[in-house]
């Protein structure tokens, strides 16, 4: 530094120290000009002077703006060199892009606006005006819980009904599993049959009519191909050719159903004798709701069926659930489905009501609370003919609430179901929470409390306990 000329006057608070105009915006740069070995030394190969070296200028008092992150409201940064007031916690912030880091101009002073809300006020839908009034946050929360009910259903839906194998096509394999039936019906023999193509295969059932059973006609055969799945109907995939399976223990042409049945309604009544009355009872339940749930797809198509036998009601396991779990019942009997007679809404009553009967025994009822809700349920279905939709609510309300005593006493039923869709809600959570996968009957439930509204719940009380 002794080849420089010493300053004609003391630096001031803005004067630049050397001749290069250097703003000092950010620590770095203030700690490059704390190094004169850097700052001004001349590049001459000559070593340094031993003459003392007078000493640097004093740094110029900047004010320094922050270049990592800057307050949502844009205040000028405090000086760093005196000492002020307690500086308020930000509200927000956002990070700047290389542009504004060494933008060191002050900016005007902005009146603090009102606080944004986070993402949790984000998905409700409040605003802080809301927070003062108890209708909208209710109203908030009830609308929460309803689309948090249509997610559960929507996932379980999916895991229960989904991996459907989908038509035949004329390049797929087929391979015979097992020379004899895994279920035998009323009407039909089922055989394993594996599908192939490729490297993909899939496990399906061939649905062989027992020799002497009522042929199937063929008006029911297409109805069957023309519904949407549902969880509840047997669903078709096509046709074996004859000749496709030469080992195969039947002749013809027989049809291939999705689902492979492990066992029928009356084969479950016998295994399922020796079981708890509240188990057993509520899985009857169970499975009338699900045959409810099958005849209200048909009755909306205009078409009944003829006679309603536990020997052709099939059950399989639901996929990804507990086998100790209740099972999933599928109609298989569309050999005596006919057109529905006009002016007959509850064309299927009166044979639920003889087989609520057969399901529960001819014996005395069972002291369970279910068990009587369905024989009184049985003797309104001779006396009201509700359709199957009825009948399927009136079976949702005997087996997830609300009970008669709400009815009685004048309960709205609009807050009972609120608190209702709370508990499952909360309910599903903490099992979740500890492992346990949600199952069919929570499906079930999800559907209820998804679909129900005040009337609606009313009108299913009135079956039951008028």
């Amino acid at each position: 530094m002794s080849n420089l000329e010493p300053p004609t006057k003391m630096p001031g608070a803005n004067t630049p120290t050397c001749s290069a105009q250097h703003t000092y915006s950010n620590l770095g740069e203030v700690r490059t000009h704390l190094m004169p070995s850097k700052a001004c030394r001349p590049r001459t190969s000559e070593p340094p002077a031993t003459d003392p070296q007078p000493l640097p200028p004093p740094l110029p008092k900047k004010t320094l703006t922050r270049t990592q992150s800057l307050p949502t409201h844009k205040a000028s940064s405090p000086s760093l060199t005196r000492a002020g007031p307690p500086r308020k916690p930000l509200v927000g912030s956002r990070s700047v892009d290389e542009s504004q880091a060494g933008d060191d101009r002050a900016r005007p002073a902005q009146p603090p606006a009102e606080p944004s809300f986070s993402s949790l006020d984000t998905e409700l839908g409040l605003s802080l005006h809301d927070l003062h009034h108890p209708e909208a946050v209710h109203a908030a929360l009830e609308a929460r819980q309803l689309e948090g009910l249509r997610s559960v259903h929507a996932r379980l839906h999916t895991r229960l009904l989904g991996g459907r194998p989908g038509p035949c096509r004329p390049e797929h394999g087929f391979r015979l599993l097992d020379s004899s039936p895994c279920v035998e019906s009323g009407d039909a023999l089922y055989y394993r049959v594996v599908r192939v193509h490729e490297e993909a295969w899939h496990l399906l059932a061939a649905k062989v009519p027992k020799p002497g059973a009522e042929e199937t006609h063929t008006w029911g055969l297409e109805l069957q191909v023309s519904l949407r799945p549902h969880f509840n109907l047997q669903g078709l995939c096509g046709l074996l050719p004859e000749g496709s399976l030469p080992e195969a223990p039947w002749s013809g042409c027989v049809v291939l159903v999705a689902e492979v049945p492990e066992l029928t309604v009356a084969q479950w009544l016998v295994e399922a004798g020796a079981r708890p009355p509240e188990e057993f009872t509520k899985t009857v339940a169970l499975l009338l709701l699900q045959l409810s749930a099958a005849l209200e797809r048909l009755e909306a198509r205009g078409v009944a069926l003829a006679e309603l036998r536990p020997e052709n009601m099939l059950l399989v396991a639901p996929r990804g659930c507990m086998a100790t779990g209740p099972p999933r019942l599928l109609l298989a009997d569309f050999g005596r489905v006919r057109p529905r007679p006009p002016g007959t809404p509850g064309i299927h009553a009166r044979q639920l009501s003889r087989l609520f009967r057969e399901l529960l025994g001819p014996g005395a009822p069972l002291a369970t609370p279910v068990a009587a809700g369905l024989e009184r349920l049985a003797a309104q279905l001779t006396r009201v003919r509700p359709s199957a939709a009825r009948t399927r609510g009136a079976l949702q309300a005997l087996l997830w609430g609300p009970g008669p005593e709400l009815r009685s006493h004048g309960t709205p039923l609009g807050s009972w179901l609120q608190v209702r869709r709370t508990m499952l809600v909360l309910h599903l959570a903490e099992r979740a929470v500890g492992g346990e996968v949600p199952g069919l009957e929570d499906w079930l439930c999800c559907e209820y409390l998804m679909e129900a509204t005040a009337a609606s719940v009313d009108l299913a009380l009135s079956l039951l306990w008028d």
